[in-house]
């Protein structure tokens, strides 16, 4: 009789560009049990409606690029050229301590980054409905 190994927990990669609804379908895949959510660190600053520990830590340019040489994040990437942003490597860890599937939002280059070391990993990559409609939601949050 051969013993089955577990299963090790899946890493969800949701991406999409800004407004695209990543945020919508990580709160149901969330919702579902077995899962739970990584913490990104961002350079920009905090909107009116967010706080810090809930979908961000913010941080500054300094102590970012001393993370980054540290080895933190799983990834980072520098967004349009503005603000940076990465996900601890300390997430994936819990997951595993924890036996439960890693939901990340993330953008397209951090994406890639986590795709190309962790190949088991899910992709997802979401798409407003229109064009017409990303402008509308944009337009929204400022």
């Amino acid at each position: 009789m051969s013993e089955k190994k577990a299963l090790e927990p899946l890493v969800l990669i949701v991406s999409g560009p800004s407004g695209s609804g990543k945020s919508t379908l990580v709160q149901r895949l969330l919702n579902m049990p077995g899962t739970m959510a990584s913490r990104s660190c961002t350079t920009r600053p905090r909107r009116a409606a967010e706080s810090t520990g809930k979908c961000y830590d913010f941080v500054t340019e300094p102590e970012f690029n001393e993370m980054v040489s540290r080895g933190v994040f799983l990834e980072y990437a520098r967004v349009f050229g503005k603000h940076s942003y990465g996900t601890p490597k300390k997430w994936l860890d819990e997951s595993r301590a924890r036996g439960l599937d890693l939901v990340l939002e993330i953008d397209v280059q951090g994406a890639k980054q986590v795709k190309e070391k962790l190949p088991e990993s899910v992709a997802i990559f979401i798409l407003p409905p229109s064009r017409e409609e990303l402008e509308r939601r944009l337009r929204g949050r400022g």
